[in-house]
């Protein structure tokens, strides 16, 4: 069965590692993101006398006609950047397929990874479907999910999904070639679903006034290799990079960014319901840290970034 590969990144290396093993399977060509440099996938392409090619628009007529010439059996999406459109869909025989790191039809879109741990889901789900002119809305092929515990964080989540995908993605081309698919229309799960939208910068601020639950998943959900949360002292960032839950932490009134407590495990700050423990932060300035400061809010330090500006 031939493929066309549409990918990047270290998903798309362990998925191509796994199928190329299979015999049944051919890559006819890799086709990369078009702004995105991947040596791994070029050295692939290479290996396995494969053509490599970008394209600014995978969608243009002439490219279209250009992946025609190849008589592909399947087209396939992994970590690919570009919505495709009708024309494209049709050039394979067997159709287009996407693997997708989140349970559909429930979280589509972007940064689903970050997403999962900051909505305290207990679980995280990879999908291959077919892809169709909506976003993440095709019939489902295979779907399987991993269960998440508090000692996930978004890395731990990146490496565990980018093996769950590499699998998905080949037990699914082999159901395709045993002619097995039998598809599942995303409304039988649900008939709404919801989508994810694409985290930016500025997203990182942590709001205090949260629960400590809440500020929790916030930080291990875009903690490294993401952003990482933020918070501010004095108008100097402060990058939070790890925290824990107190147990039987107290619920009550108070100042919700204020330290209450300097402990060798860490900062203990006050949120909007009851304590939680910064573990490793990064200050862009020497601060010292005691009971009485008081964090920052994203809307507190642009006024005093505008204060400042305004008596320079």
């Amino acid at each position: 069965m031939k493929i066309g590969y549409f990918a990047d990144g270290i998903w798309s290396h362990l998925a191509l590692e796994k199928i190329t093993k299979d015999d049944r399977f051919e890559i006819a060509f890799i086709v990369p993101r078009y702004d995105s440099v991947d040596s791994v996938l070029r050295e692939w392409a290479t290996q396995l006398g494969a053509d490599f090619f970008a394209f600014k628009n995978v969608n243009s007529s002439s490219n279209i006609e250009k992946l025609k010439e190849y008589k592909a059996d399947v087209f396939v999406s992994m970590s690919f950047d570009q919505i495709l459109k009708r024309d494209f869909l049709k050039c394979p025989k067997l159709g287009v397929i996407n693997c997708h790191a989140g349970a559909l039809p429930f979280y589509r879109g972007r940064n689903i990874l970050n997403w999962v741990l900051i909505n305290d889901s207990p679980d995280f789900g990879v999908t291959v479907h077919y892809v169709n002119e909506g976003i993440d809305t095709g019939d489902i092929i295979l779907q399987k999910r991993y269960p998440i515990t508090d000692l996930d964080t978004y890395k731990t989540l990146l490496e565990r999904a980018s093996i769950a995908c590499a699998e998905i993605l080949y037990e699914s081309l082999v159901r395709i070639y045993d002619g097995s698919v039998e598809p599942i229309p995303q409304s039988t799960i649900h008939p709404v679903g919801f989508y994810c939208g694409k985290r930016i910068d500025g997203d990182e601020w942590i709001d205090w006034q949260w629960s400590s639950r809440r500020i929790f998943n916030f930080i291990r959900g875009i903690t490294d290799p993401g952003p990482c949360a933020y918070t501010a002292i004095n108008g100097c960032k402060v990058k939070i990079k790890s925290s824990s839950l107190i147990s039987d932490a107290v619920s009550y009134i108070g100042t919700p960014g204020a330290v209450v407590g300097v402990t060798e495990s860490g900062i203990c700050v006050k949120t909007g319901d009851s304590v939680i423990i910064l573990n490793k932060i990064e200050l862009e300035e020497n601060h010292r840290l005691s009971i009485g400061t008081r964090f920052q809010s994203k809307q507190d330090f642009l006024i005093f970034e505008l204060k400042k500006k305004t008596n320079d």
